[in-house]
């Protein structure tokens, strides 16, 4: 596999940053494309793409999202219609403007709230959808996580261990994070009936047991949303970043989930 770094100019002012990771020969498969979560970046993935797409035999694309990495500047403080726009506009452009067709997407937490968008938004291109951890509303335990983080964030190491990743946007990040979703005006408006309803892929919904920003009735939601093609994957001893946490288990279970449902017959 090569792995190829480079930022994406997508138009009006966006650009992207991104990495692929290519086969010699990818066989004509779907693209797997992961989407990281509100305070995560490329680098925050850690091996976990990697090691799915030497499992598979597909290639990779990770990206930063505006505001990340090398990517350009976001809208700030973020519109309630961020994630909108990140799965049904920039997604879509960025895949277009790398020639990316068939795509899987991978998405952990506020990544998987826009893979769920996205999905519904590209119809046939999207040929899979694995979340963790997404979230469609923000429940009781959303917002403790956020409140208890916040103190973190200011009374511990936390701050300095995200500037390693985001460098001078750490704080806007943060907050940005933290402001919208505490925003009962967004809230209020967040509603991805639509989404959901729209998605006709196959679907694998992932939450840890003990994910500390989630309750179980998010996976319960987005299941009966999208209907039959979905299946929720519940992990005991798990929170909320089941990669990371139990790399291995959930490579197995995506691995499992790709051979049986895109049938796409690949090898370890």
């Amino acid at each position: 596999m090569q792995i190829r770094d480079s930022v994406v100019p997508l138009g009006d002012g966006v650009s992207i940053e991104v990495r692929r990771i290519l086969h010699q020969d990818a066989g004509g498969k779907p693209t797997l494309v992961f989407l990281h979560e509100s305070l995560g970046s490329i680098g925050l993935w850690r091996k976990f793409p990697e090691k799915l797409a030497a499992a598979t035999g597909y290639d990779a694309l990770i990206y930063n999202r505006q505001g990340y990495g090398r990517s350009s500047d976001e809208i700030l403080p973020r519109p309630y219609d961020f994630q909108i726009k990140a799965g049904s506009v920039w997604l879509p452009r960025l895949l277009d403007e790398l020639g990316v067709e068939d795509v899987i997407l991978v998405g952990h937490s506020d990544g998987g709230s826009i893979a769920l968008i996205a999905a519904g938004a590209m119809g046939d291109r999207v040929k899979g959808m694995v979340t963790m951890a997404a979230h469609v509303y923000a429940d009781h335990l959303t917002e403790a996580g956020i409140r208890e983080m916040a103190v973190r964030y200011r009374e511990t190491d936390i701050r300095e261990r995200l500037q390693r990743h985001h460098g001078h946007r750490t704080d806007d990040i943060f907050y940005a994070w933290q402001t919208v979703w505490l925003d009962e005006g967004f809230q209020a408006f967040l509603n991805f009936d639509e989404w959901l309803a729209a998605t006709t892929c196959p679907c694998l919904i992932i939450q840890g047991e003990d994910d500390e920003y989630g309750v179980p009735d998010q996976v319960t939601r987005i299941v009966a949303g999208i209907g039959d093609q979905a299946r929720a994957v519940f992990m005991p001893e798990t929170g909320h970043s089941p990669h990371l946490e139990k790399t291995d288990q959930v490579l197995e279970i995506v691995y499992d989930f790709l051979l049986s449902q895109t049938c796409e017959k690949v090898a370890i």
